[in-house]
């Protein structure tokens, strides 16, 4: 286990302990999940030249982030794992966190095995959208590129891309090619987390709520990393240094389908280059 998982483990515990008893029974592992995913941000929002651009996150439909996935290979190489995703409502508020876990294969001699955080900005509503259908798999419901990183001015590859993905391992972290890698809706996890069965439309219509406070943490986090002109048009109020965004609606309606023909744009702004730095 590398320094950062043990640091990690220490961070939990204590954040854990502080759940009434009955929520930490039914959702200790899903407030977990959501605890990690928001040191992973921190630890990012804590190196500014290696970190996702500000500029980007302003501009983003939604952010998933999974903690941990573990690649390992013997021959036929794969990678698994679970985390969770926030999607912007119609006022462009973060919702409630959908549950969702990361698999993806790959064909070569390959002998070992690495753990990896990996984080998903969706810069068009087309991908979001086309995940809250069902089961999405990156550079086929939406096109995906290694996303830029601190002050660089575009993505490595795409930059009208409509998901931009990065990864960070040992410390170190970059965007990453993950075509053919699926998302899929851990139904359980969201079943556990809200209590009873629930749909992506559930989640993203506001249909269903949580006051979980790893929730509220997971959002601020992202909110923390975008701009402050911008962390304040999400929704954002300022408590001291922290920024933390405010609950979206009850009945928040999910985001609008584009029509076929306007094409892929960027939250807030009707960017035809989502992944190029605003000029």
């Amino acid at each position: 286990m590398s320094h950062s998982l043990s640091l990690r483990a220490l961070v939990l515990l204590p954040l854990l302990a502080l759940l009434p008893a009955g929520m930490a029974a039914a959702q200790s592992r899903e407030d977990a999940r959501l605890i990690t995913a928001t040191q992973v941000l921190e630890e990012l929002r804590a190196t500014p030249d290696q970190n996702i651009p500000a500029w980007l996150l302003d501009r983003a439909y939604g952010v998933a982030v999974i903690p941990d996935v573990l690649k390992g290979a013997f021959i036929f190489g794969g990678r698994h794992g679970s985390g969770a995703l926030v999607v912007r409502d119609s006022a462009g508020r973060f919702s409630n966190p959908v549950f969702l876990s990361l698999t993806g294969g790959s064909w070569g001699f390959q002998i070992g095995a690495q753990s990896t955080d990996i984080v998903l900005v969706f810069a068009s509503r087309r991908s979001v959208e086309n995940f809250a259908r069902g089961d999405f798999t990156l550079g086929v419901g939406g096109s995906v590129a290694a996303g830029p990183v601190g002050r660089s001015g575009e993505a490595a590859a795409g930059i009208t891309s409509e998901v931009y993905s990065y990864s960070r391992n040992r410390g170190l972290f970059a965007g990453v090619q993950l075509d053919g890698t699926a998302l899929v809706f851990d139904r359980k996890a969201n079943r556990n987390f809200y209590g009873h069965d629930v749909t992506t439309e559930d989640i993203l219509g506001g249909h269903v709520t949580t006051n979980s406070e790893s929730a509220r943490r997971f959002i601020a986090a992202i909110v923390a990393s975008m701009t402050p002109a911008a962390a304040d048009a999400t929704g954002g109020t300022k408590t001291g240094a922290t920024t933390v965004a405010t609950p979206a609606p009850a009945a928040a309606p999910a985001p609008a389908a584009a029509p076929a023909n306007e094409g892929a744009k960027s939250f807030p702004l009707a960017d035809p280059k989502p992944g190029s730095e605003p000029h």
